[in-house]
């Protein structure tokens, strides 16, 4: 079953079941996947699918930041369980040793490195996790091990 269809069935199983967060939350990416294929004129493969649900939480983490500057941990609380449940149709995230082994190969084939050249690190890097691992969580660790390096 590819990832559209099984949050449709997720989707109409939640709304049965009056698990009215899981339900809003699908239907609001239902909407955002209804809408790029409108905009695109073709059904949508997993990549994109994904890729959507990641811009998603993207959303969801700067209203996070947004909702405590305001003290409003009820919103922060409800943003966080939408970030649970679009997670849950997400392939498993690297773990921070598998993006320092990545980090390391790619310096390895680089050769010698510094500050300087974060962005090229950056970006071989970031082909290589292929939307396995944050961006954020990745630069983060790209900077250690670059000024690690001196």
């Amino acid at each position: 079953m590819n990832l559209k269809k099984r949050i449709e069935a997720d989707f109409l199983e939640a709304f049965k079941s009056k698990q009215e967060n899981v339900a809003s939350t699908l239907r609001m990416i239902k909407a955002a996947l209804k809408n790029k294929e409108i905009e695109q004129r073709k059904e949508l493969k997993d990549e994109e699918v994904e890729k959507i649900i990641k811009g998603e939480i993207k959303k969801r983490r700067d209203s996070i930041i947004e909702y405590k500057k305001g003290e409003r941990n009820d919103l922060v609380k409800k943003e966080e369980e939408e970030i649970d449940i679009l997670n849950s149709y997400l392939p498993e995230e690297l773990s921070d040793k598998e993006i320092e082994k990545i980090i390391d190969k790619v310096v390895k084939k680089l050769g010698e490195v510094s500050q300087g050249d974060f962005g090229r690190v950056m970006g071989e890097v970031m082909k290589a996790v292929a939307g396995r691992a944050n961006g954020d969580r990745v630069s983060e660790m790209v900077q250690k091990k670059l000024s690690a390096r001196g």
